[in-house]
């Protein structure tokens, strides 16, 4: 009898021990599981605000955001556009109808305005301003407006940041033109700014602020150093585009002569797409900082028009000099491009490129579009 008690018993709490266990098993799954849902949760719920939605870099940004699970808010000016033009960009990328994208109306050159978003959207994460006047000679015929826009409106963003919620991070588009008369070659983080227009002469006052509200205040503040970055969403008063749409139209027969002023000013260029990448990264950092964007080569505005010829098949010879050169189709012996000094700027600056070392050490950045698949790209896209 005491044999088969002690059975019994042993056998009862054997069964108790591997309920126990179980329990134990399915408890310790269920914390993973919420570890992993909240994990989740923090990568799907961050809110960010892109200022500039309509621009080319803006649009490659949603996309980019969108594509991590972020929900964006895209502002933009008041304009009496038709939206359907307006937000082309978008619609290119296949993201303006996005359900986690949302567009509404801010100006930053106005403080209140900013002021009533951000506070709006206070639970925001990140806060990415890409919304400026960006085109460098007109510029010079809107000197006060582009500082409104470039200058002021970036003050307005961190100024609203600071009275709402310090926690939200903010990224400011700088430029290589801030480097102007360049003063190292090539042009890192540290290279002394000497701008040449009034473009950049705004922007150098925004990157100033931004560091300053950051050291100042605690924000987490940060300027990309962004080199040219071009796509096939580029406006077409860019030397880029404007010289893809002519070689196209001039393959087709349909334009006779592009038209260009300084073709020797060279310029490190790359994919916007491979741009906006880097000011995601930035934001992710655990400290902000300043970060030069670039591929770390450079190509003159000529080269860009010879290859953007090439991809359509046509080969072009040079010949005279200074406002009396032009381009000559090998073939035809016709006149396809020219000199015009109306397409000067009234300051030139002649040489850019970039060093990212730092964003490739900091941040695992590196660009992945070279210039030539750039200006391939770029020209195949306006092939009808």
């Amino acid at each position: 009898m005491i044999i088969k008690f002690f059975s019994f018993f042993f056998g009862r709490i054997n069964l108790i021990v591997r309920f126990i266990c179980f329990v134990c098993v399915m408890a310790n799954m269920l914390v993973f599981s919420v570890i992993e849902d909240d994990e989740s949760q923090s990568v799907t719920s961050k809110k960010a605000l892109i200022t500039g939605i309509a621009g080319q870099d803006a649009a490659y940004l949603a996309k980019h955001l969108l594509d991590l699970g972020y929900t964006v808010i895209g502002t933009h000016r008041r304009t009496s556009t038709d939206a359907s033009y307006y937000f082309w960009r978008l619609k290119e990328l296949g993201c303006y109808e996005h359900p986690r994208l949302s567009i509404e109306v801010m100006d930053i050159t106005d403080s209140i305005s900013c002021l009533n978003v951000i506070r709006k959207h206070s639970n925001l994460n990140e806060i990415y301003n890409l919304a400026a006047q960006s085109f460098v000679k007109e510029s010079f015929n809107s000197p006060t407006a582009t500082l409104d826009v470039d200058g002021a409106g970036p003050c307005n963003l961190l100024n609203a940041i600071f009275q709402t919620n310090k926690a939200i991070r903010f990224y400011q588009a700088s430029t290589s033109e801030l480097f102007g008369a360049v003063k190292a070659i090539p042009q890192t983080e540290l290279t002394p700014f000497n701008p040449r227009s009034p473009y950049s002469a705004a922007k150098q006052y925004a990157h100033s602020m931004t560091v300053n509200y950051r050291e100042s205040y605690g924000l987490f503040a940060c300027c990309g150093i962004l080199f040219n970055h071009e796509s096939p969403l580029r406006g077409e008063e860019f030397v880029s585009r404007k010289i893809a749409q002519a070689v196209v139209k001039i393959k087709e027969g349909t334009q006779e002569c592009l038209e260009l002023g300084n073709i020797d000013a060279k310029r490190d260029w790359g994919f916007a797409g491979d741009y906006v990448k880097a000011m995601h990264l930035m934001l992710q950092q655990d400290v902000a900082d300043e970060y030069v964007i670039a591929t770390g080569t450079t190509n003159t505005v000529r080269y860009f028009v010879e290859k953007a010829f090439e991809r359509v098949g046509i080969f072009i010879d040079w010949e005279g000099s200074a406002e009396n050169e032009r381009a000559l189709n090998r073939d035809t012996r016709a006149v396809v491009v020219k000199i015009n000094p109306k397409f000067y700027r009234p300051a030139e600056v002649d040489l850019l490129i970039g060093d990212s070392t730092k964003a490739k050490n900091a941040l695992g950045w590196e660009p992945e579009v070279s210039v030539e698949q750039l200006i391939n790209m770029m020209v195949d896209a306006e092939i009808s």
